[in-house]
């Protein structure tokens, strides 16, 4: 891990006292204030209260403030209201929860290295990043103070991506003991979250669920006690300088251009469109030192208030200008990326837009070139196209669990089987691959679409990364709708899951004609999940869903249906995929008519959404 000199810090509190180390590493800076924020760089310490004032709060105060710290887990992540401005939604993901987070996240790395060592440790580094949301300076703040708490070492990498926070736990001089990003993704402006990784990787939901359980505690007990002023020195570390250099040297030697290895995008206009968020450094300190024009690139500069779009590969918005720019600079690539970076979506040069299947069909034809034979697992969202994409190339299809998190699990699960699994990837674009530590990057994975242009163009072909997936057949019809629930907060994951094992229920009992819990090879739709046949789950069910396919006597098997509770909101989400024209419409009727309507759930759902579809095939 790497040290750094700094000065003596004093915690009016009985966490365990940070003991710093006394060498000097490269790229560390020791300043005491080191992220962007209105109080000036020379001032030596930084004061946080840590909880409100003491006052009296009843047992259903405390209880009811616990929960919302409770609640704030989302999966394997953290995410919740930080700024005010979102209609119907209160803050709650305020300075002291966070701190209370982060404190219970560098508890739970430290506990986890003694464990592992078999001995107490000392000088564990904890990093952070973020991406540009205005309330991520006083949330830095707050995990700053939390880190210090736990007796962590912490280090301010400032403006930075998922991956980069993962790869500051592997690459050297940093190797930190685990990092924090902070990012809300593709969420409004108002939200932030957190994002915890160790060397290992991203943590489990059962983890999240721990270290937030034990925040509520710390939190609901801060609230009957007087606030704790703590000093916190900061260091603050470039790391996102060493990362873009990690890719570049991936590209050059993995290219291993025969007439400049230094610069193997010569000759290629690639666009990015960053979308505000922390994806610009992929512009300059990726593509324009290895020789790319990347005239024309869209909303490089990080802005929390993202004026222009949503920065997400899946927007509509998104992909368009970026097609748009492509076309009008005639291009060789254009590159969408979400807000923190572990997702993309790409433009091929004839201006088509490349995210969910066919993104996953583009990197698995990649893949399976390099590997033969591999499986490749993604959510149960995919097309049943896709599984013949992937068939055809001689792949293997597993269909596993919404949830970026869960398909990169079953991944990790079965190499560990001993079947080779490659790639990993979900619809929303994240992807993760063996060969780059099961990390969901989603700079990573246009690197490797970037080294398949330029290697196709060696080849003597002008066709583009599009001409790989012109096989790639689309579903005749794919929606979404949502179902929300309604109840008070706390009580709508469980009426979620209640109408989902209902539906569960009546498609195992024959009550919807035609339709069949789905199945893929050695995997099934069971206990809310597609597990393996021996049993083993690969993560715990944080969501449950069902997925089943739909049958009749004219068309045949012609699409499915796919339910699930939503870790976002209190909703439940629908997707449906037909061959038919008309047939995802039918499909909703039936879903509307045959059970919604007939078990009474109209009293306790708001389907308004489903019953506008139903009614009009309109979407709204």
């Amino acid at each position: 891990m790497a040290s750094t000199s700094t000065s003596s810090v004093s915690l009016q509190t009985n966490a365990q006292k940070p003991c710093f180390p006394s060498k000097s590493a490269p790229r560390i800076s020791h300043t005491n204030l080191s992220f962007p924020c209105s109080l000036p760089l020379s001032t030596k310490f930084v004061c946080v209260k840590s909880s409100s004032t003491a006052k009296y709060y009843n047992e259903v105060v405390v209880d009811e403030e616990m929960d919302r710290i409770r609640r704030l887990q989302n999966g394997s992540d953290v995410r919740g209201v930080a700024l005010e401005g979102e209609k119907g939604r209160t803050v709650d993901l305020t300075p002291p929860a966070v701190e209370a987070i982060a404190e219970s996240f560098g508890e739970w790395v430290i506990n986890g290295l003694e464990k592992e060592r078999g001995h107490p440790v000392e000088n564990v580094g904890v990093s952070l990043g973020r991406d540009p949301r205005i309330s991520g300076a006083s949330l830095s703040v707050a995990v700053f103070s939390g880190l210090a708490r736990a007796g962590c070492l912490a280090f301010d990498m400032g403006l930075a991506t998922t991956p980069a926070c993962f790869m500051s736990t592997i690459l050297p001089p940093f190797a930190y003991d685990a990092s924090i990003m902070m990012t809300a993704s593709h969420l409004p402006y108002t939200r932030n979250g957190l994002k915890f990784f160790t060397k290992k990787g991203g943590l489990s939901s059962p983890d999240v669920e721990d270290i937030c359980d034990k925040a509520a505690r710390k939190y609901a007990n801060r609230l009957t006690k007087v606030s704790i002023l703590l000093n916190i020195p900061l260091s603050r570390v470039d790391f996102l300088s060493t990362y873009a250099k990690h890719l570049r040297d991936i590209i050059k030697e993995r290219v291993n251009h025969p007439l400049h290895y230094e610069t193997p995008l010569q000759g290629f206009q690639i666009i990015v469109n960053a979308g505000n968020g922390s994806g610009g450094f992929f512009t300059w300190d990726v593509l324009d030192k290895l020789g790319a024009d990347t005239f024309g690139s869209l909303h490089l500069k990080p802005d929390g208030m993202f004026p222009n779009h949503i920065p997400n590969p899946e927007d509509k918005t998104a992909m368009a200008v970026t097609r748009a720019a492509v076309l009008e600079n005639s291009a060789d690539l254009g590159i969408v990326f979400d807000t923190d970076v572990d997702r993309s979506g790409v433009v091929d040069n004839k201006g088509n837009p490349i995210n969910g299947d066919k993104l996953i069909a583009l990197i698995s034809a990649i893949v399976l070139r390099e590997h033969p034979g591999t499986t490749i697992v993604t959510d149960a969202r995919t097309s049943m196209a896709l599984t013949r994409f992937i068939t055809n190339r001689g792949g293997h299809h597993c269909l596993y669990r919404v949830g970026y998190r869960n398909v990169i699990d079953k991944g990790v699960q079965l190499n560990k089987e001993g079947i080779e699994t490659h790639l990993m990837m979900e619809t929303s674009g994240h992807g993760a691959l063996k060969e780059n530590h099961f990390l969901d990057d989603g700079a990573y994975m246009v690197v490797k679409i970037i080294i398949e242009m330029v290697r196709m163009k060696l080849g003597g072909s002008d066709e583009g990364v599009g001409n790989i997936i012109k096989d790639l057949e689309e579903p005749a019809e794919s929606i979404e709708l949502r179902i929300n629930v309604v109840s008070e907060p706390r009580y709508a994951k469980e009426k979620a899951i209640e109408a989902i094992e209902t539906f569960r229920e009546y498609v195992e009992e024959g009550r919807l004609e035609g339709w069949e819990l789905d199945s893929c090879g050695d995997c099934w739709v069971s206990e809310g999940c597609l597990v393996d046949s021996n049993d083993t789950s690969a993560a715990a069910v944080d969501a449950h869903m069902y997925r089943a396919k739909v049958s009749d006597e004219e068309h045949g098997q012609h699409g499915w249906v796919h339910i699930r509770q939503s870790i976002h909101n209190p909703n439940i989400a629908v997707n449906m995929q037909s061959s038919v024209p008309g047939c995802c419409q039918m499909m909703t009727r039936v879903l509307l008519d045959k059970f919604i309507i007939a078990n009474g759930m109209d009293k306790s759902l708001d389907i308004s959404q489903i019953e506008k579809y139903a009614k009009s095939g309109i979407v709204g």
